[in-house]
């Protein structure tokens, strides 16, 4: 399989065959795909630290919690809405100029706070939370379901470990970094900093030849929408709504996947509300340490485990698979719930180790099997598993809000994460179910494809009939 990233530099005409000048694209395409994710841990940089910059100012600003509240309520719904449209998006428009211009509109905006009068910040505030809410999700999309196309299928566990490695390390540098930039530089100078990483990511995508997705692709990525509508979209085409949820009627398994994802999103809303409150009940004098100790022992649990799995997928050729997102899944839950069982703080790091790592292990394999999905599904599928994840992660931070008045962080961090657990064990019953009856079909698809995942043939061509495989095979190296 040819990589969507083309390489300049292509093979001469006298080199002996073709073994040689795939691998040249393939060293060439890797190469350029660690340039992009650079640049995408610049940018995930800037959006931690907005994160907290942003939500600081805005307490600063109106003077009122309810005004935060209401400011991440508006970046996760229109961060819901991107996930909506942003599969349509991809069968008219490449990866790549999404991509771009997601960047470019986070940078524009964050301009646009910093030259709005004072009369018009709360304005230009509300413009931030829906413009970075939605290009981020438009990004996260664009890049996830284009990276087949990017490195070629069979590095794509690859890819999405490399990717989500610059993204952990980006979250702590950002989370870490925040109250020093603000405290030391103010606001205005933390705005610019957050512009500089989007602009230095847009240069990074303008800069390399990425295909993947929509026109950019060079695929047909519209027809096959209009023959499994049957024409319904009318003069304007196929409608993106029915698309979305055929890539997931179409595989049981998969559609019970990304249910999963979003009670797992429910779950993280717990979590991330309840550490705070948790903290300050071990150090009422500065509750930050235990919250940025959690999270960089989080971190280095999450980027070890994308250390192992490259290795894992280097030396057997296989991904991870779907087992291993439903099993990441119940260790990660578990863990996050031990986390605040008031255990020493020597245990509490190992238990956030060990949430890092399975929170590591379950974002690879659950992105590397939606990836098994053909390029027309994909992208609806990222997108409606985006917006699962936003509505999961809004309900979740709505009702822990309100439930951390009356209970302990334990028993709301226990109760969601227990939710989770709950729908991973019936996830993996689905799975080994399926592949109980696995011999019982053609001779053709049983055997050593039922061990392994897909077949390579099979996870080009997306088997989104068969939900519960655990992905390509990858070629050694």
């Amino acid at each position: 399989m040819t990589s969507g990233i083309e390489s300049a530099d292509g093979p001469t005409a006298d080199e002996p065959d073709d073994g040689s000048r795939k691998a040249r694209d393939t060293a060439v395409s890797e190469r350029r795909f660690r340039f992009l994710v650079g640049g995408y841990a610049v940018s995930s940089y800037g959006t931690f630290l907005n994160m907290v910059a942003l939500n600081l100012f805005v307490y600063e600003t109106t003077g009122r919690a309810l005004a935060m509240g209401l400011f991440m309520a508006v970046r996760l719904g229109s961060g819901f809405v991107a996930g909506l449209v942003v599969g349509a998006m991809l069968a008219r428009f490449s990866a790549k100029s999404i991509m771009l211009w997601a960047n470019v509109g986070q940078g524009g905006v964050m301009l646009l706070l910093i030259l709005a009068p004072e009369s018009l910040v709360t304005g230009a505030l509300m413009a931030v939370s829906v413009v970075i809410g939605a290009c981020g999700t438009l990004f996260m999309v664009a890049l996830r379901s284009s990276i087949p196309e990017m490195v070629g299928e069979d590095r794509r566990a690859w890819a999405n470990s490399l990717s989500i490695t610059g993204r952990s390390l980006a979250m702590v540098a950002g989370f870490a970094s925040a109250g020093v930039v603000v405290s030391l530089v103010g606001y205005t100078a933390a705005f610019l900093l957050d512009m500089a990483t989007f602009v230095i990511c847009a240069v990074t995508v303008a800069l390399l030849p990425i295909a993947g997705g929509g026109k950019g692709s060079g695929t047909d990525a519209g027809k096959p929408e209009k023959a499994e509508q049957g024409g319904k979209g009318g003069k304007g085409g196929p409608r993106w709504r029915p698309v979305a949820f055929l890539a997931l009627a179409a595989a049981p398994g998969l559609g019970l996947m990304v249910a999963l994802r979003g009670v797992d999103a429910f779950g993280s809303a717990s979590h991330n509300a309840a550490l705070p409150i948790y903290s300050t009940s071990l150090d009422a004098s500065n509750p930050a340490v235990f919250v940025s100790a959690f999270w960089c022992v989080w971190a280095l649990g999450n980027i070890g485990a994308q250390q192992v799995i490259q290795r894992y997928t280097q030396r057997t050729g296989k991904t991870v698979g779907a087992l291993g997102f439903g099993y990441g899944t119940v260790v990660m839950s578990a863990a996050f719930i031990a986390a605040f069982a008031g255990f020493p703080l020597a245990v509490t790091a190992v238990i956030a180790l060990i949430a890092g790592a399975a929170d590591g292990l379950t974002e690879v394999a659950y992105t590397s099997h939606l990836q098994t999905l053909p390029a027309t599904l994909r992208g609806h599928a990222f997108g409606l598993s985006a917006t699962f994840e936003n509505l999961g992660f809004g309900v979740g931070m709505i009702l822990v809000a309100a439930a951390l008045d009356r209970f302990s962080p334990l028993a709301v961090v226990g109760w969601s994460h227990g939710a989770a657990i709950v729908v991973a064990v019936v996830f993996l019953l689905r799975v080994a179910a399926l592949r109980r009856a696995e011999p019982a079909g053609p001779s053709g698809r049983a055997g050593g494809a039922g061990q392994a995942g897909l077949r390579k043939e099979e996870a080009v061509e997306g088997r989104p009939d068969r939900g519960d495989r655990d992905g390509a095979e990858v070629s050694r190296g």
